[in-house]
């Protein structure tokens, strides 16, 4: 097993926090340690930079982003029962948005196979006016829009297997033909999205692929689904990039959910995509942390992760 790993982590992010909340601080370390653990000697961890206002604003209403920094500077406060602001947590949102930018442009720039970014909070139910499910910024949109403004790519695949649907992600990109977005995730569970029937809009029809699974299912679904039928789709589309929302709030023991994936689950998949990724001719893969609230599930499954990416790579097939 060969190819090159980035890290993309920042304790700066560890500020935003609120007492009890699922969303904490060590869920960072954790995912950080996992991508050390799966990378071994391959490792290298670039510093991070926040993102800047041009890049949020490709994704988010200026009026959004202006609200958010209001509400920090009065003391924070909550946007919805799960979804807090604290002294500091625009600045950790940068920091995820500006880590999970700079992955993506390091698989563009051909310096990694693997580009991780291990940051909090997460993106993917973020839209462009509004934060919700733990999440401010949508950290793999911004990415994407990076991409595409700077020329790296065009036609963007986003990966999401985390156990809840990403709405933000969907509702940014249902209208654009360039992006294709394919999901597994838990139903009938938060938020509600996601069904099979919801494909894509105008001229993006057929660009949206959303996969339910039940509460209890386990690897085998899982895998099956992305293997047969996403992955494949994906393929076909023929992506210049390939970004993934790596939420790991499927596995067996994550205390938010019901599906039974394990490490060897997301081990599975990641390999598939590796390979998937070679046989596309691209650099690599670039991901986000999004959820996962066990530690330990966290750390295995993002090591497996990365070893998955970097095996199926050198094994295209």
């Amino acid at each position: 097993m060969e190819g090159r790993v980035a890290l993309f982590t920042d304790a700066g992010m560890d500020v935003h926090a609120a007492p009890g909340h699922p969303e904490r601080p060590d869920r960072r370390e954790a995912a950080a340690s996992g991508v050390r653990d799966g990378a071994g000697d391959r490792l290298a961890e670039p510093a991070v930079d926040a993102a800047t206002d041009e890049e949020l604003a490709a994704i988010h209403e200026p009026r959004y982003l202006a609200m958010l920094d209001e509400a920090e500077a009065l003391g924070g406060g909550w946007l919805d029962p799960d979804t807090y602001l604290v002294p500091g947590s625009m600045g950790a949102a940068r920091l995820a948005a500006g880590a999970t930018v700079q992955a993506a442009r390091a698989i563009a720039a051909g310096e990694a196979d693997v580009a991780f970014a291990a940051v909090r909070p997460p993106g993917h139910h973020a839209a462009s006016a509004r934060g919700t499910g733990f999440c401010l910024l949508n950290n793999v949109a911004v990415a994407v829009a990076t991409l595409r403004s700077d020329g790296s790519a065009t036609r963007v695949a986003i990966v999401d297997w985390d156990v809840h649907h990403g709405d933000g992600t969907q509702a940014i990109f249902d209208a654009d033909p360039d992006v294709i977005y394919a999901s597994t995730h838990e139903a009938p569970f938060y938020p509600g999205t996601g069904h099979p029937a919801d494909r894509g809009t105008g001229t993006a029809l057929g660009t949206m692929l959303n996969r339910p699974l039940a509460a209890g299912d386990g690897d085998e679904p899982f895998v099956t689904t992305w293997r047969e039928e996403l992955l494949p789709a994906i393929e076909a589309f023929a992506p210049d990039a390939v970004l993934v929302s790596a939420g790991y709030d499927a596995h067996r023991d994550d205390p938010l959910a019901h599906l039974t994936v394990t490490e060897r689950g997301y081990g599975a998949v990641a390999h598939a995509l590796g390979r998937v990724s070679a046989r596309l001719g691209l650099a690599g893969v670039a991901l986000t942390l999004e959820g996962g609230y066990d530690l330990a599930a966290v750390r295995g499954s993002t090591a497996a992760t990365v070893r998955g990416i970097l095996e199926g790579r050198s094994d295209p097939g």
